[in-house]
């Protein structure tokens, strides 16, 4: 071969390789972005006071982006410029995270719940006689008046969060083109022998992302939200406080920054490439004229090669009359209806758990929000990345098939469901918090009821129930605030104010001991911190195998598509499980998680904020069996599509058997045979996937 014919060669895999670096740079960026916006979940529904389900509606709003535009997208945005659409796409997403971080530049500063304030100076702690003065705080118990009512709809609770719902939803709109054309522009124009390793490649440097994304909101979460504008000496609470807010708005500004930056390289990339691989046509004449071309691979069954010449469209409206019979093809192929079923069922039970795994680690293993962030960031995500890896390798390494590739997938969904079976069974105790899961003489009781946060040795100060200040008292128990503790002084400022003369602690004391109690919510006892690394480490290793199975599971997918539906078959995917696996799951985990409340914070007008403490067994129970309940119907779907697949692959083996029987028998076989093959024509046309596989 001639120099000359060596240089575009070349060239194109240069451009092939920009866009695989490209690309990665780009999933890098969004699953950064996505991450944070996890990690930003508890801080953002303490900072507008709003419940789980609300948060988990705001979630949800990412997928309602996606669903907007993502089979147009899908479908037209094959035919189109598809680097550029991406390019779009990132502009888009970062005007999303941007829009997040606006409530913070138009609220005032953050107001948390206290019971020892009366000034209205930002959380001010004067007060020195906790329960004499608390006289006035049973206010709060009481209706509040429109003043007051007109004053939180300025505070912490208010219609802002329509700003992160609105941007989270740009952020879904934006990131739409990645994955479909993205994966449909790659596949088209690189070796079939190399499509699941740059798969592989992609994902792994993706889940990049939400490692440093985790770990941006770990550190972000030390942070006080209005850090630079008020007295950090003021503050009462630190960031292992449940009121605590961090600086979640700052994240948002670096995520979008970054996101920009990833667009930059689309604007260059040309419209198709070569396929990597073949040799260059002399005659090109129709396949420049038509950039589709490139998407017609080998694996399109003979029978349709002329159907695909008659019907390249070149107009938009010959376009948008083509979409609704290729849907009807694509959803005909029952392999790929019963893997985005599967895909679905999974799905819902991932996307709950790791929306609301940080609350989970919090509220049963007694971790900050800062901590479990961090853990999931550099634990569970380094674990998913080098299964994903792993995953891409033994495709590559061992050259396996549909069949085989399948194997590996439900192999890695039935060892890591087994995992997840016995994590439901790993718990602490509940925190003990007087009057909510223990008495106030220590028996072991959960309450639901606020009125028993009153006891005898409380009933002298007229204690508001309402309000979430909890004090540690030193026998190890925990208070809902210094009043229904039964104190009567205090001494020092801020983080280092000590209360004394605690009645109520005292009928848990011996005479003569310390009844002094300081802010904040007492530790777990110290065995809980043994189970926790059992149970961390059960999750590291259950990530790791289940990430094993995602590119393999990947490729089943794609092989199971004709090539002219691929774009549309990613994207309908991308379309059906966000939109049913992506939107309602948070949703109705954050409303069954809020019926496991304990105690409700307050907003600043009296109305019900954001939950503060949570029936730990209650919570593990709904939480965790909802989780495993979903992966193991995941599990009894990956098993009949993998028979289905058996059945469907030995079927086109008989056939093409047939097939080559017929043309080296004699004529009276021969025509027995296209007798034959002509009466299963019709099933032909409906399966004709199966040639894919």
């Amino acid at each position: 071969m001639s120099v000359e014919s060596k240089k575009p060669r070349e060239a194109c895999c240069s451009k092939l390789k920009l866009f695989l670096a490209s690309l990665a740079f780009v999933y890098f960026a969004k699953a950064f972005g996505g991450a944070y916006m996890k990690s930003s979940i508890t801080q953002i529904e303490r900072r507008f006071d709003i419940p789980s389900s609300l948060i988990g509606v705001i979630d949800g709003s990412f997928e309602m982006g996606n669903l907007l535009v993502i089979a147009f997208v899908s479908y037209f945005g094959a035919k189109l410029h598809r680097p550029r659409l991406i390019g779009i796409g990132c502009v888009i997403m970062a005007a999303g995270s941007f829009l997040i971080a606006l409530p913070h530049l138009l609220q005032g500063p953050y107001k948390y719940e206290t019971s020892v304030s009366h000034n209205k100076d930002v959380n001010s702690t004067e007060s020195i006689l906790p329960c004499l003065s608390n006289h006035s705080m049973t206010e709060a118990d009481d209706t509040p008046d429109l003043e007051t009512k007109t004053a939180c709809e300025k505070a912490a609770g208010s219609s802002m969060w329509i700003y992160v719902f609105l941007g989270n939803m740009l952020r879904g709109i934006g990131e739409t083109p990645v994955m479909p054309l993205g994966v449909s522009y790659l596949d088209d124009f690189s070796r079939e022998e190399n499509t699941p390793f740059y798969l592989a490649c992609i994902h792994t440097v993706g889940i990049l992302g939400p490692m440093f994304g985790f770990m941006l909101g770990s550190y972000l979460a030390k942070i006080y939200v209005d850090i630079g504008s008020v007295d950090l000496d003021s503050i009462t609470i630190n960031y292992k406080d449940s009121r605590w807010v961090g600086a979640w708005w700052l994240g948002f500004i670096v995520t979008g920054t970054l996101i920009l930056l990833s667009s930059i390289p689309f604007w260059f990339l040309p419209k198709t490439l070569p396929k990597q691989g073949q040799e260059q046509s002399e005659s090109k004449s129709k396949s420049t004229e038509l950039a589709t071309v490139a998407e017609q691979e080998n694996f399109l069954p003979e029978e349709n090669q002329e159907q695909e010449e008659k019907e390249k469209p070149v107009t938009f409206q010959e376009l948008a009359k083509d979409f609704i019979p290729s849907l009807k093809r694509l959803f005909r192929n029952s392999i790929f209806s019963l893997m985005i079923l599967t895909y679905l069922v999974a799905v819902n039970g991932f996307i709950g758990m790791i929306t609301f795994k940080p609350k989970y680690l919090e509220q049963i293993y007694g971790q900050s929000a800062s901590k479990a962030i961090f853990l999931i960031g550099i634990l569970n995500l380094p674990a998913v990345a080098l299964g994903i890896i792993t995953g891409g390798f033994v495709l590559k390494r061992f050259k396996l098939g549909v069949i085989g590739a399948a194997r590996v997938s439900i192999s890695a969904s039935v060892g890591s469901f087994c995992l997840l079976a016995i994590q439901v069974f790993i718990r602490c105790e509940n925190a003990e918090v007087a009057g909510l899961t223990v008495s106030y003489q220590g028996a072991p009781q959960v309450s639901y009821n606020p009125q028993t946060l009153l006891s005898q040795c409380n009933m002298g100060c007229s204690c508001s129930m309402k309000h979430w200040d909890p004090v540690c008292a030193y026998n190890g128990m925990t208070y809902t605030s210094p009043c229904l503790a039964g104190c009567q002084t205090s001494t020092g400022t801020g983080k280092e104010m000590v209360f004394h003369n605690c009645t109520c602690i005292g009928e848990m004391m011996t005479p003569g001991m310390n009844t002094s109690a300081v802010l904040g919510q007492c530790p777990r006892k110290s065995d809980c911190d043994r189970i926790f690394k059992i149970y961390m480490a059960l999750s590291v290793v259950g990530s790791f195998i289940s990430a094993c199975g995602g590119t393999p599971g990947y490729i089943v997918l794609l092989r199971s598509i004709q090539q002219d539906l691929k774009s549309l078959a990613l994207g309908m995917q991308t379309l059906i499980v966000r939109t049913l696996g992506g939107i309602p799951p948070p949703i109705y985990f954050g409303a069954l998680i809020d019926r496991t409340c304990l105690k409700w914070g307050t907003k600043q007008c009296g109305g019900r904020g954001a939950c503060r403490l949570y029936d730990a067994d209650a919570f593990r129970m709904t939480f965790m069996g909802l989780i495993t309940g979903l992966y193991f119907l995941a599990n009894m779907l990956w098993g009949g599509l993998y028979i289905k697949i058996v059945k469907r692959q030995k079927k086109l083996a008989l056939r093409n058997q047939a097939k080559e029987n017929g043309q080296e028998g004699n004529g009276a076989v021969n025509g027995h045979a296209n007798i034959s093959i002509a009466k299963n024509k019709e099933d032909e046309e409906r399966t004709g996937e199966e040639s894919t596989i």
